[in-house]
């Protein structure tokens, strides 16, 4: 999982539906995810996290706190379980009826490493998106890093194949994930 704290898929999340989320106590986080998502069962969430079933019943009575990648896969599921499916669906729905203009925008710094007619280049720069309401429902229901990463570069190509280039695809760039910020 690469970014900060929240992560890429946690910031797209937390800005789409901004009264889902995640709640801020580890112990909270940990009982809701157990719930949530393991249907309540301390064995399946262990399983899931590589720990012992003692250990989560710590994290969830507050005796122990996750650390490190168990702390940010906690955060990313506590984020993935603020929303159900049906309300990603919904505000999906919502989002492509919004047309080529959505009020959705993406800032992503320093997006480089892609090509330009064969040549490496560099954009120390912002870009800034204005998300179509396709992309921003795609958002809405992705499931992981891994979506959210792909439909932003998607909009990153698109962004530059409207200049003189083109040809660009959405694996074509990198960007700092802690360096990005969804409006």
């Amino acid at each position: 999982m690469a970014g900060g704290f929240r992560g890429l898929f946690g910031k797209v999340r937390e800005t789409l539906f901004p009264s889902r989320k995640a709640p801020v106590q580890t112990t909270t986080q940990a009982g809701q995810v157990r719930e949530r998502k393991y249907g309540g069962s301390t064995k399946a969430m262990a399983a899931a996290y590589s720990v012992s079933p003692r250990t989560i019943s710590r994290w969830v009575d507050g005796t122990r706190h996750p650390a490190g990648k168990h702390r940010e896969k906690l955060r990313l599921d506590a984020v993935d379980v603020q929303t159900t499916e049906a309300g990603r669906k919904r505000k999906a729905k919502q989002l492509a009826k919004l047309g080529p203009h959505s009020g959705i925008t993406a800032r992503v710094g320093r997006a480089h490493t892609f090509e330009i007619q064969g040549s490496d280049a560099v954009r120390a720069r912002d870009i800034h998106l204005d998300l179509t309401g396709d992309q921003a429902a795609a958002l809405a229901l992705a499931q992981d890093e891994g979506e959210v990463r792909e439909i932003i570069g998607e909009a990153l190509a698109e962004y530059f194949n409207g200049g003189s280039y083109g040809g660009f695809r959405g694996e074509d760039f990198e960007y700092d994930v802690d360096d990005f910020d969804l409006n």
